[in-house]
C-alpha cells in the first residue's frame, strides 16, 4: 500500500504521525499530572491546557510540514522530473537545479550528474554518426534509387498491413496510403487474398502470380505482380501495381470502332451485292442505277467518317513519351552531320508528345535520300501540336517519290518500322510543300506545350518501416506496450470555447505516429468552413478569417475525412476534452463514431511532473526543450507538431516510471482525474 504513495504522501504521513504522537504524548502527560495531583476542580484546567497545547503542537507541525513539502517534497520531485527528463528524453533543455537550493550539495550533484551524461550522449552520438555515416549514405542513395522507380511499389505484412510505399504508389491510389494500415483500404479485397494464397501454397520463394485488382471506389484498374517476402517467419509480400485504366478503356474503344466499322460496311457491301445481281435481269435500268449510287455514297460515308473516327482515336492507343524540341534537333543534327550534311536547326522551347527515336531516325532518313548537301529543321508552336518542317533549297519533292520513301524502314537498328508505320503511330501524315525556290517536307505533331521556367515536381519519396514485417498480432490494448501503437495527435481551432452555444470548428490537423516516430508525408491539415461568421477575437487568436475558409468543406464532410486517417489509431491531444467535444457532436450527422482510445498529454504531463506544476503546451514544450514559432503557435498543425514531439519525449519517460503498457498509463492518469477528465471508458 504505501509502495504506491508519492514522496510528498509520505511526507504528509509523516508529519501526521508526529502531530498525533506530540499530541498523544500531552495528553498523556496532562492525565498522569491530573492523576497525580488529584484535585477534581483542576480538571478543566489541565483540559484547557491539553488543547492549548494540542493546537500549538499541530499549528508548529502543519508549518514546518509546509516548508519541509514547498523546500524538500516539491524539490525533489522537480529535481527527479528534470534529472528524468535529461536522462530520457534528448534535446530536453537546460537542466534546472534551483528547485534544490535548500537541499544542501544535492542541486550541484544533480547538475554534475546531468551534464555528465549530456557530454556522454553528446560523445557517443557523435562515436555513432561517424561509425554510421556511411550506412546512412547507403540507404539514402537506396531510397533515391527507389522513389524513382516508376511502377507503385507496396511492402505488406502477413497480416496485409502496409510496411512500405513510394511516390507513384500514392499517385496511383490517389491518396497517401499510411504505413500499418491494411492494404485493403485502398484496394479490393478478394485479387490479393487470392493471389497471396496461392503463393503461400505453393511454397516457391521465387513464385509470382499476376493479378488485376480495383481500388476500393472502383476509379481505377490496376495490374499487379505480387511477390512473397519470408522475412523471420513473418511471410508479407511485394506488390507492384501500373495504372491500366486507361489501357482499358482504349482497348474498349478499339473494339467498339471495330465493331462499327464491320456493321456499318457489311450492310452497303450486302445491298450493293444484291443490286449487282439483279442488274443484268431488271427493267428499270435508272432506279437501279440511283439506288447504286445510293448504296456507294452510303458506303463512301461511313468509310470516310470510320477512317476519321480511326485517325482521331489511334493516338490515343499509343502512349508517347514528352520529349523537348531542342532533344529532337540535336538528335537530327548527330545524324546528319555524320552523314556529311551541313544542318541550319531552330526549335521553339516545346515539349511534344512523340517517339524521339523513330521520329528522328524518319527525318534523317529523309533527309540523306534527298541528295543535298544542306538541309534544315525547324520546330514550330502550330495550334495545340506542332510543326516539324525539313526544308532544302532546290528541286521540290514529288507526293509518290515521298510515299516510296516512307515505305522503306527508317533505319536498319528499327527492324520492320517504315516511316509509314512510324506516321500511323502518331496519328498524323507528311508533305512535300515548295516555295519561292525552297522545298520542305512538314510533318505536324498533335500534342505539344511551352516548355514551363521550373520543371514540374517529381513525388520522389518512399515511406517505411521495415520493423512492422515482424509486428506480432495485435494484443489486448490494455496490454500492448505503448510504443507499439499506432497514434493520431491532432488539434482544432473553433469559433471560440463555448461548443454548445453554436461554435465550430474552422481547421483541424493531425499527424500519424507508427513504432514511435513521425512519419514522414502522413498529416492531416484541412480549413473548415464552419457555416457561421468567424469572431473577430478568434481571427485573432489563430489568425483564420472568413475568406480564408470560403469553399473549404463544411463541419461534416471535414470530420468524415478526418475520421478516415484516423481509423485504427489511438487519438492524443493537448486538453483532449475540448477538442473531442468539437467531434463527437457531430457524429449522428457523419455517421462516424469517435470511439477511438485517447491520450491527454496535460494528463501525461501530470504524471511526469506531479500535479502542482504548470502543464499547459508553451510550459510543457519549454521543459522538455521545444520550441514552438511563433507564426505556428495557435494554428491547427503547428500546436499537433509540439504535441507530438511532446508525447515523443514523454514516452520514454513514462516507461523509466515503469509506465510501459496502455493499461499502465491508463492507471496512472486516472489518479488525476482533479485536473482533467480522463475520456477512455
Amino acid at each position: 500500500m504505501l509502495d504506491r504513495l508519492s514522496l510528498r504522501q509520505r511526507l504528509l504521513l509523516f508529519f501526521a504521525a508526529m502531530t498525533a504522537g506530540g499530541v498523544g504524548a500531552v495528553v498523556a502527560g496532562l492525565w498522569f499530572g491530573y492523576r497525580q495531583f488529584g484535585d477534581p476542580d483542576a480538571l478543566s484546567a489541565f483540559v484547557t491546557a491539553g488543547a492549548v497545547a494540542g493546537f500549538a503542537i499541530l499549528g508548529l507541525v502543519a508549518g514546518i510540514w509546509f516548508l519541509f513539502d514547498e523546500n524538500v517534497g516539491r524539490a525533489l520531485d522537480r529535481l527527479a522530473a528534470g534529472m528524468r527528463a535529461q536522462a530520457h528524453a534528448e534535446s530536453a533543455g537546460i537542466f534546472d537545479a534551483a528547485p534544490g537550493r535548500y537541499l544542501g550539495d544535492l542541486g550541484p550533484a544533480a547538475t554534475a550528474v546531468t551534464d555528465a551524461l549530456s557530454e556522454t550522449r553528446a560523445a557517443l552520438a557523435d562515436a555513432v554518426e561517424r561509425e554510421t555515416g556511411r550506412l546512412q549514405k547507403e540507404k539514402a542513395r537506396l531510397e533515391a534509387l527507389l522513389s524513382d522507380v516508376p511502377a507503385g511499389v507496396l511492402l505488406c505484412s502477413g497480416t496485409h498491413q502496409l510496411v512500405f510505399y513510394n511516390g507513384p504508389a500514392s499517385d496511383i491510389l490517389g491518396t497517401t496510403p499510411g504505413l500499418d494500415r491494411r492494404v485493403f483500404d485502398h484496394l479490393r479485397e478478394a485479387p490479393l487474398l487470392h493471389a497471396y494464397e496461392r503463393l503461400v501454397a505453393a511454397g516457391d520463394a521465387e513464385a509470382v502470380a499476376d493479378l488485376m485488382v480495383a481500388t476500393r471506389d472502383g476509379a481505377k484498374v490496376l495490374s499487379g505482380r505480387m511477390r512473397l517476402l519470408d522475412r523471420g517467419g513473418s511471410t508479407g509480400y511485394v506488390l507492384t501495381l501500373r495504372d491500366v485504366t486507361g489501357d482499358l478503356a482504349a482497348h474498349a474503344g478499339r473494339d467498339r470502332l471495330l465493331e462499327d466499322i464491320f456493321d456499318r460496311i457489311r450492310r452497303p457491301a450486302a445491298n450493293l451485292q444484291t443490286v449487282i445481281g439483279v442488274m443484268d435481269v431488271a427493267e428499270d435500268k435508272a432506279a437501279l442505277n440511283a439506288a447504286l449510287i445510293e448504296e456507294v455514297g452510303a458506303l463512301a460515308g461511313s468509310v470516310n467518317d470510320l477512317a476519321d473516327r480511326y485517325d482521331a482515336a489511334r493516338g490515343s492507343w499509343n502512349v508517347l513519351p514528352a520529349t523537348r524540341a531542342a532533344d529532337l534537333l540535336d538528335g537530327f543534327r548527330a545524324r546528319v552531320e555524320a552523314a556529311g550534311l551541313t544542318v541550319k536547326s531552330e526549335a521553339a522551347d516545346l515539349i511534344v508528345r512523340c517517339d524521339g527515336f523513330e521520329v528522328v531516325a524518319l527525318l534523317a532518313r529523309l533527309a540523306k535520300r534527298l541528295g543535298v548537301a544542306s538541309v534544315s529543321l525547324e520546330v514550330s508552336e502550330d495550334g495545340p501540336g506542332a510543326m516539324i518542317t525539313l526544308g532544302w533549297e532546290g528541286q521540290a519533292l514529288s507526293v509518290g517519290t515521298l510515299e516510296a520513301w516512307l515505305a522503306d524502314p527508317i533505319d536498319p537498328a528499327a527492324g520492320e518500322v517504315t516511316g509509314r508505320s512510324v506516321l500511323a503511330a502518331h496519328a498524323t501524315e507528311c508533305w512535300p510543300e515548295w516555295q519561292d525556290g525552297q522545298a520542305a517536307i512538314r510533318l505536324p505533331i498533335r500534342e505539344a506545350r511551352r516548355a514551363g521556367a521550373k520543371v514540374a515536381p517529381i513525388a520522389r519519396h518512399v515511406v517505411y518501416d521495415f520493423d512492422l514485417l515482424m509486428k506480432s498480432a495485435p494484443a489486448d490494448l490494455a496490454d500492448t506496450p505503448l510504443d507499439r501503437l499506432t497514434y493520431v495527435v491532432f488539434d482544432t481551432e473553433t469559433t471560440g470555447l463555448l461548443p454548445e452555444d453554436g461554435d465550430e470548428i474552422v481547421q483541424i490537423a493531425g499527424l500519424r505516429l507508427v513504432n514511435g516516430r513521425r512519419v514522414p508525408g502522413e498529416v492531416f491539415d484541412m480549413l473548415v468552413d464552419p457555416g457561421r461568421t468567424i469572431p473577430p477575437k478568434a481571427t485573432a487568436v489563430h489568425g483564420i478569417s472568413d475568406t480564408m475558409v470560403a469553399g473549404a468543406p463544411n463541419v461534416v464532410e471535414a470530420l468524415k475525412r478526418f475520421h478516415r486517417f484516423t481509423e485504427g489509431a489511438v487519438l492524443i491531444a493537448h486538453n483532449a476534452p475540448f477538442d473531442m467535444t468539437f467531434l463527437r457532436r457531430r457524429e449522428k450527422e457523419t455517421g462516424r463514431v469517435f470511439d477511438h482510445p485517447i491520450l491527454d498529454t496535460v494528463l501525461l504531463s501530470a504524471v511526469v511532473y506531479g500535479q502542482t506544476e504548470s502543464h499547459s503546451l508553451d510550459a510543457l514544450s519549454s521543459r522538455l526543450g521545444i520550441t514552438i514559432p511563433e507564426e505556428a503557435r495557435h494554428t491547427a498543425i503547428g500546436d499537433t507538431i509540439a504535441t507530438a514531439e511532446a508525447f515523443l519525449k514523454l514516452l520514454p519517460m513514462l516507461k523509466g516510471r515503469g509506465v510501459e503498457t496502455f493499461g499502465d498509463v491508463l492507471t496512472e492518469v486516472r489518479k488525476h482525474g482533479r485536473l482533467l477528465k480522463d475520456l477512455n471508458a
